[in-house]
């Protein structure tokens, strides 16, 4: 595998950004570890992170590159802050920019990133769960399958339910708290909207921890999901929100992801 660190600019954000990004190699030397690289234009995951972290942190915290060495699929890995994968109320507009320009900015720099929406995917973890969600959901023509690990889901209610020392900080994100229920950043309401559309609906993978403080959210996400007729993959076993479930869980991901078909 090739290991990337890029910074670039982003007009969508107005600033430079950062991604990491592993290319498939094919290898036979390497020490306890084989590349593929596969035929033509490979699949490739957009991986994104937390609240509280970075373009690094899937690196840092998991074995990210080794589990999907022998799968010939690439992985971006973006820095996307505190945004919520939104177009800030007040601030960037991260949804732009996650949604349209990243996948463009990839396919123009790596241009063996295949541009078909059955090799285009999305993960992620507690915000970055959200932010998967929302690419299956509100840009499903893009994205052919996404998957959420512990996945912050009900924004209306954390808006909402917010205290005053954080509300002007998910105001800054979502704008009025009365507002979210039902906009383009409500996961909910998304789900309606494109099962209503009649356009093709990715197959999602989801899995919380039962111990996880986001557990109820992702069981209502279930529930709902289910009732509009999605193709879901709900796992659950004990788990807090805390990595040595988020690496396990993505090696399942990795395996899930419908590659090559």
């Amino acid at each position: 595998m090739a290991l990337l660190h890029v910074d670039f600019f982003s007009d969508a954000l107005g600033m430079c950004a950062e991604m990491d990004v592993i290319l498939p190699e094919q290898t036979k030397g390497q020490i306890g570890m084989e590349g593929k690289a596969g035929d033509g234009k490979y699949p490739t995951l957009y991986l994104l992170h937390g609240m509280s972290d970075d373009h690094t942190i899937w690196q840092r915290r998991t074995s990210i590159e080794r589990y999907v060495a022998d799968k010939g699929i690439a992985v971006v890995m973006p820095s996307t802050h505190l945004g919520w994968y939104t177009d800030m109320h007040y601030g960037f507009a991260y949804w732009t920019y996650i949604s349209k320009e990243l996948p463009q900015i990839c396919r123009t720099f790596f241009p063996n990133m295949s541009d078909r929406r059955e090799d285009t995917f999305a993960a992620g973890l507690s915000m970055g769960g959200y932010g998967a969600l929302k690419l299956g959901l509100r840009a499903s023509d893009t994205f052919g399958a996404v998957a959420a690990l512990s996945a912050g889901i009900d924004v209306a209610g954390i808006c909402k339910n917010a205290s005053d020392e954080d509300k002007n900080f998910w105001l800054g994100i979502f704008g009025p708290a009365d507002e979210v229920q039902g906009s383009d950043n409500d996961l909910f309401a998304l789900a309606d909207k494109l099962a209503a559309s009649g356009k093709q609906k990715p197959p999602i993978y989801m899995w919380c921890g039962t111990e996880d403080f986001l557990y109820e959210q992702n069981h209502a996400m279930r529930d709902h999901l289910r009732e509009k007729g999605f193709d879901l993959t709900y796992e659950e076993s004990p788990g807090d929100h805390s990595w040595p479930y988020w690496d396990a869980k993505i090696q399942t991901v990795l395996d899930w992801l419908p590659i090559g078909k």
